[in-house]
């Protein structure tokens, strides 16, 4: 990780202890990089600390959310693979919205809250999965460049046959659950990674899961939940 954004996220912290505000907190990866599991420890850790933690990871549990779960799962077939890409980015988009600023619990109603929302998924995940070409990756970004950055990007970074290794016994399969199209989604994550311009952490997700972990809240040292 690069200092810069070390002091980066820490002012950021410094910043919201000040606002009382949660953190909106990301986490992205390639499938099989542990973003569920690293979420869920980091939800546990704060919790552990009495800061109010919710995990809300997309697609969100609303009705888009619900719809997009299902295509994920079952691809409609009289789809191509162009046309199927571009809907699912629209699908997204519309749930991230929802996601975001829903009024029940949208990620903006619960940091106001002074609740911290970690997410598992965000516009990167749109950016890397449905970014097939050039032409696709610009077509995502217009679509998502409203949405603000997260306070903090956490990427677990792992290599493609070693992730395809450990979903290898999902019972149920996603559509981007393969080879060649993981190996695309990486080099988007990287591309994505390189030219972002807020706090983020970049991880080695080979790594033991409490060495990871470890990492996360090391990155948060010298702050209130030290």
């Amino acid at each position: 990780m690069k200092l810069s954004y070390y002091v980066n996220v820490v002012k950021l912290i410094m910043i919201s202890e000040q606002e009382n505000r949660g953190y909106f907190i990301v986490f992205e990866g390639i499938d099989g990089s542990g973003s569920s599991t690293q979420a869920d420890l980091l939800h546990q850790y704060f919790l552990s600390q009495n800061q109010e933690s919710v995990l809300s990871p997309e697609p969100s549990n609303g009705k888009i959310g619900k719809l997009l779960r299902e295509f994920l799962a079952n691809p409609p077939s009289f789809l191509s693979d162009d046309l199927f890409e571009q809907q699912m980015a629209y699908l997204f988009t519309a749930d991230r919205h929802f996601h975001l600023y829903n009024n029940v619990d949208g990620v903006k109603k619960l940091v106001e809250q002074n609740i911290n929302v970690i997410t598992t998924r965000y516009y990167f995940s749109s950016l890397a999965y449905n970014g097939k070409t050039e032409s696709d990756f610009h077509f995502v970004a217009n679509l998502n460049q409203n949405f603000p950055p997260p306070d903090l990007l956490i990427y677990l970074d792992i290599p493609v046959d070693i992730a395809l290794n450990r979903i290898g016994n999902r019972p149920f399969k996603e559509v981007y659950e393969n080879k060649q199209k993981l190996t695309l989604v990486r080099q988007n994550f990287e591309k994505i990674i390189d030219e972002y311009k807020y706090p983020y952490l970049k991880i080695d997700a080979c790594q033991k899961q409490t060495e990871i972990h470890q990492q996360i809240i090391d990155s948060l040292a010298s702050t209130k939940y030290k």
